[in-house]
């Protein structure tokens, strides 16, 4: 398993990805390919999302890669927090495959953008998950998060939120 950001050698694997989440949002946000007209031009957008251009966070996104070259994980690491993220996004966003589910790829992800984080000098991470998605809290416990008080979305969603020392 190894952790590699997005180039041109992925596109097959990540359209491939993205086409088996189906019609739901893309999650994380940050990895959705519509309204690019190619790939370059998704990587292209990316590099500038990446750097904080517009009211974007500076940020940094990766592929977890298994053994057979397969896509298995996405995550999106936000260097700081803006009073949206600080509610309702976190420092970590994260996905795993729907085809992959279930085999601890949520716990190796956040594992690994923990330590990118502590690269980053990130001392304290900041992760939420939807209040109904059980999975999710129990990956972000099981990496040490301590439950804060949640935060109810604009559109009603009610967002859990852990913080995670990361010393």
């Amino acid at each position: 398993m190894r952790l590699v950001e997005p180039a041109q050698e992925w596109e097959k694997e990540h359209r491939a990805y993205v086409e088996e989440w189906g019609l739901t949002r893309m999650i994380p946000s940050s990895f959705d390919l519509t309204g690019h007209d190619t790939y370059g031009a998704y990587l292209k957008a990316r590099t500038l999302r990446q750097s904080g251009h517009g009211n974007r966070v500076p940020s940094s996104n990766y592929f977890l890669i298994n053994d057979e070259n397969r896509i298995v994980a996405m995550v999106d690491i936000r260097h700081e927090l803006n009073s949206f993220l600080l509610n309702v996004g976190g420092h970590i966003g994260y996905s795993v495959r729907p085809s992959e589910r279930r085999k601890g790829y949520a716990t190796r992800m956040l594992h690994e953008a923990l330590g990118v984080c502590k690269d980053l000098k990130i001392k304290r991470v900041l992760v939420t998950c939807d209040e109904d998605n059980i999975g999710s809290a129990k990956t972000i416990v099981n990496n040490g998060g301590l439950e804060d008080n949640s935060f109810i979305d604009e559109d009603g969603t009610l967002k859990r939120r852990f913080w995670i020392n990361n010393d």
